[in-house]
């Protein structure tokens, strides 16, 4: 396949592995289509290729088919692992040898979603900026301790290229696609997915905590920036409420005001959704989850988290995983911890 000006078109394989995302496979190979639709020639091709060479199916249910296994694939195109639910299941020995046999033949490689946590297995992000889902960043910084995590919709570092999944994609790859052609078609692009403005990789992928918890007060904004900063070693209440120059009582009638629910309960939930995260996302031991989720008692983590999901942190491991987290505040049934 060639351009029509005669020259090479830039070749993608998009590994995709099973229960990825469709909606960040969809919003990082259609702007190929258009960049292509847009020049009027072919810029770009690619290629869609699984372990097995047999369709995948992605964490919604529907099946992508591919065109061919692990050895199919171009040697020199960019290589982009789409991953979703469940990333260290799809890290196998033939991904991971495979992933490091096309870096050494000196591909660009990079990740959608939850792609990073694989990357990060083959060794391909040692000494490289990378980001991951933000439900997933504390599983992925329990594991790779040396591997620079931020928080951005999206990286590129060299030929290494990350981002957080969904839409950010787009960003991620309308960003590529400026620095192989003109700009302006970049431009035709965003328009026609009505994708604008276009946003950079130094965004923030999360939602500030005042647009989260739909409360701006800025004494509460502070203080839960401070509780999320400090889960593995939960700061007492006294010292809260110290940071935000408050009495402990105020600290208490501000939480029931703006949130209906304690400081102490608050913080609780944190922790323990951290904890669901580490479970469902890692193949940390139960122990150390309830570690670093700030529990010094394996017992006392249990009864807790059985108490706040009505399970426990082991049948939660054998417990198949759900698409979305539950968000904190949807549970106003749960009972106090």
């Amino acid at each position: 396949m060639r351009g029509s000006d005669g020259t090479e078109p830039i070749s993608y394989v998009f590994l995709l592995v099973e229960e990825f995302s469709l909606i960040a496979f969809a919003s990082a190979i259609e702007p190929l289509r258009l960049a292509n639709r847009g020049a009027g020639k072919d810029i770009y091709d690619w290629k869609l290729v699984s372990e097995t060479g047999e369709a995948v199916c992605s964490s919604c249910g529907a099946c992508v088919e591919v065109s061919g296994g692990l050895d199919d694939a171009s040697r020199a195109a960019r290589v982009v692992v789409v991953s979703g639910l469940n990333a260290h299941r799809a890290a196998t020995k033939p991904v991971l040898t495979w992933l490091r046999k096309q870096s050494r033949l000196g591909s660009p490689i990079g990740a959608l979603c939850t792609g990073a946590l694989i990357l990060a297995k083959a060794g391909l992000l040692d000494e490289r900026r990378c980001t991951i889902h933000w439900e997933n960043q504390a599983a992925f910084s329990e594991e790779f301790l040396d591997i620079e995590l931020t928080n951005r919709l999206f990286e590129i570092d060299g030929n290494r290229f990350t981002c957080a999944g969904g839409i950010a994609a787009t960003d991620m790859m309308l960003t590529l696609i400026a620095r192989d052609v003109d700009p302006g078609i970049v431009s035709l692009i965003t328009d026609q997915i009505i994708h604008t403005p276009l946003r950079g990789e130094r965004e923030e992928q999360r939602l500030s905590v005042p647009a989260r918890i739909g409360v701006r007060h800025p004494k509460l904004v502070s203080i839960i920036q401070m509780m999320e900063q400090n889960l593995e070693e939960p700061i007492s209440p006294s010292i809260l409420a110290q940071h935000a120059q408050m009495s402990t009582r105020q600290l208490e009638r501000l939480f029931r005001r703006y949130l209906d629910r304690s400081p102490k309960r608050y913080y609780m939930e944190l922790r323990l959704q951290k904890a669901r995260n580490l479970l469902l996302q890692t193949e940390m031991s139960v122990i150390n989850v309830a570690l670093a989720s700030g529990f010094t008692s394996p017992s006392h983590f249990s009864k807790c988290y059985r108490s706040y999901f009505n399970r426990t942190p082991y049948r939660e491991r054998g417990a198949p995983p759900v698409a979305a987290e539950t968000s904190l505040s949807t549970i106003e049934t749960a009972k106090t911890v």
